[in-house]
C-alpha cells in the first residue's frame, strides 16, 4: 500500500499564520489573506472526500486552516466523530421531548378520569336525597281599596296664635 492513501493524514502547517479568520474576507470554506495575499482554505468546512481531492490537486503554495484532534487527525465537516455527537445530542433532545408530552397526557388523562368521578358521585347523590329548599314566610298582602281618584284636599288650620313658650 502506498504511504498517501490518506492525504489529510499528511497535512502539516510549516508556519502558522497571524492573521485572525474573523477579518478575513470571504465566506466559511474559501477567504482571501491580505497579509499574505493568498486565499485560506477551511478544510474542517468541507467533507472529507472535498479535502481528500483539495488536498491531492493542490500544486504549489497553498494556506490552510482547519481544527485537528490530540491525536493529529483533522476534523471535516462530515466527521463521524461530530456526526455521533450530533446524533447523540439530537436523540437526547427528542427523548425528552418525547417524555414532556407523555407526562402532559398522562396527567390529562388523569385529570379527566377525577373529573369525571367527582360529576356522578354528586349527580347521584343529588337524585338520591333531594333537599328542600325553605321558602321565605310571605306577609299577606293588605285588601286592595277601591273608588274614584279624587283631589287631596287640605284643610286650612285656623286659630289665634300663642307665644312660644306655650307652645306644644
Amino acid at each position: 500500500m502506498s504511504r498517501f492513501n490518506d492525504p489529510l493524514s499528511n497535512v502539516r502547517v510549516a508556519s502558522p499564520c497571524p492573521a485572525n479568520w474573523d477579518e478575513m474576507f470571504g465566506d466559511e470554506r474559501k477567504r482571501f489573506c491580505g497579509e499574505c495575499k493568498l486565499n485560506v482554505y477551511n478544510l474542517s468546512a468541507m467533507s472529507r472526500e472535498e479535502a481528500e481531492n483539495f488536498v491531492t490537486a493542490a500544486e504549489g503554495r497553498v494556506c490552510v486552516r482547519y481544527f485537528s484532534r490530540p491525536d493529529g487527525t483533522i476534523i471535516t465537516q462530515d466527521c463521524p466523530v461530530g456526526w455521533a455527537a450530533f446524533k447523540r445530542r439530537t436523540a437526547r433532545m427528542a427523548t425528552a421531548f418525547a417524555s414532556l408530552l407523555a407526562t402532559l397526557f398522562a396527567g390529562l388523562f388523569a385529570v379527566s378520569l377525577f373529573t369525571r368521578r367527582t360529576r356522578r358521585r354528586r349527580s347521584a347523590s343529588w337524585s338520591r336525597t333531594p333537599t328542600p329548599t325553605p321558602r321565605p314566610k310571605q306577609k299577606p298582602t293588605p285588601p286592595p281599596t277601591m273608588g274614584a281618584i279624587g283631589p287631596k284636599v287640605e284643610r286650612p288650620l285656623m286659630g289665634k296664635m300663642a307665644p312660644r313658650n306655650e307652645r306644644n
